[in-house]
């Protein structure tokens, strides 16, 4: 029997939820707000931020994860992400710019967000009530091409890199690239240096010929941090079932993303989602299934943070035990973060 409603939001108040991906640092960037939801007098808007974000939200919404938003929707965990795809001057310094801002931002709420270095800092927040953020870089064309900038980011805090976006990088061909190829001799290195550093390499945007290579000569498991099935809906960001039994095998996790392009191209609902989760659960196994919301970057089927308890309540009205959705709230996530940055 289903367990109720009451219970379920309890179930996941009760869970760790984790976050695999948001683009909420610049969004906070070109709202000019702080992570605490207030405006910022003193804000100077930067337009590259402006105009990628445009496309997906009014100038004058909020963000849909800051934290009191996390809070309320407990979120234990998040991927925060630089999108590094449409960068003001060059992307090294559009990242270091955003992760500085961000950096900054942590200093000021130290009481309530923490970095995460390692998943034994997810845990630590945990307990002491604070949100542990995992620092992220969205397309590695942010390195500039240079293998000696990821152990500085690695310094400053950085555990996932998505390796490129849709289209195409110094990494490999992102998935929108037509004929495109796998990845390319620097994609490779970049792969064995995050591979011993602990950063989680993630193939979200990456095209199938680019993913296959990872399969093939990753050391450690990697990530999908916000995609869908491509077997519900047949877009190049979505993962199909080979690729989905491949990621599991090497230990991985996808996270279902909350993009309503990826959820269904015609008439995206919430029940489309829930439709993802249980797909790549059927074929990736229990184990192997995470979210990756996409709040502030397109990840609209959900309206803010606030929502993500709906999630649990929609996976227990369809059956699923107690045990099962904790660990597509987070425990699959944890478990994935403790083998690749320790």
């Amino acid at each position: 029997m289903p367990m109720d409603e009451q219970t379920a939001r309890r179930l996941h108040q009760d869970s760790l939820v984790i976050d695999s991906h948001n683009d909420s640092i610049v969004a906070l960037i070109r709202r000019g707000m702080s992570i605490d939801g207030a405006q910022r007098a003193d804000f100077h808007q930067r337009d590259g931020a402006v105009a990628y974000l445009r496309q997906y939200q009014s100038p004058d919404d909020g963000v849909q994860l800051d934290l009191p938003k996390a809070r309320e929707g407990g979120l234990d965990a998040a991927f925060f992400a630089v999108d590094c795809t449409r960068p003001w001057g060059n992307h090294l310094l559009y990242c270091m710019d955003a992760l500085g801002h961000f950096l900054q931002e942590v200093e000021e709420h130290s009481g309530d967000i923490a970095i995460a270095r390692c998943a034994a800092d997810i845990e630590r927040a945990l307990a002491e009530g604070q949100l542990a953020a995992v620092l992220a870089v969205e397309n590695s064309d942010a390195l500039e091409k240079s293998p000696h900038v990821l152990p500085l980011l690695y310094q400053l805090g950085v555990r996932a890199m998505t390796l490129t976006h849709s289209t195409r990088s110094w990494a490999g061909d992102g998935c929108e690239v037509e004929g495109g190829s796998g990845l390319t001799g620097f994609g490779r290195q970049l792969l064995e240096q995050m591979n011993e550093l602990g950063v989680v390499v993630d193939v979200s945007h990456l095209n199938e010929p680019g993913f296959w290579d990872v399969v093939q000569a990753a050391q450690a498991p990697f990530m999908a941090t916000h995609s869908c099935c491509r077997a519900l809906c047949d877009h190049p960001r979505n993962l199909r079932d080979e690729q989905l039994r491949a990621l599991a095998e090497k230990g991985g996790v996808v996270a279902i993303t909350f993009v309503p392009d990826f959820i269904d191209a015609h008439d995206p609902t919430f029940d489309g989602l829930l439709d993802h989760i249980e797909h790549a659960v059927a074929v990736a196994g229990i184990d192997h299934v995470g979210l990756g919301s996409d709040f502030d970057g397109g990840g609209l089927l959900l309206e803010d943070a606030t929502y993500l308890p709906d999630i649990a309540v929609g996976l227990a009205n369809r059956g699923y035990a107690e045990a099962d959705v904790r660990k597509i709230l987070g425990a699959n996530q944890l478990r994935f973060l403790q083998q690749v940055i320790g």
